[in-house]
């Protein structure tokens, strides 16, 4: 049986679909690939927004996309170092 993701996990994960996305997706395509909640999705998304790892755009048809900011970009980068750490000393 595999553990529970902590948050800086979920936060990761979150992040990085977008990322893998070409850094644009829509909010129920994203819900279903973080596979959390509907609450726990609007949890992490409204604090992710408020801290300015995310923001939403609008197409010409004002269709709504999430993108990553310069900050969300930042935490992909220093958490793969951060887990490179702790594989490199086996914690």
């Amino acid at each position: 049986m595999s553990k529970k993701r902590d948050r800086l996990e979920v936060i990761y994960d979150f992040l990085k679909i977008i990322q893998d996305n070409h850094n644009s997706i829509k909010p129920t395509p994203l819900l279903r690939k973080t596979n959390l909640s509907s609450q726990s999705f609007l949890e992490y998304y409204k604090e992710l927004l408020s801290g300015g790892f995310i923001r939403d755009i609008y197409n010409k048809q004002n269709k709504k996309f999430i993108t990553l900011t310069d900050k969300g970009f930042k935490y992909l980068g220093k958490y793969k170092t951060i887990i490179g750490f702790i594989g490199e000393f086996e914690l």
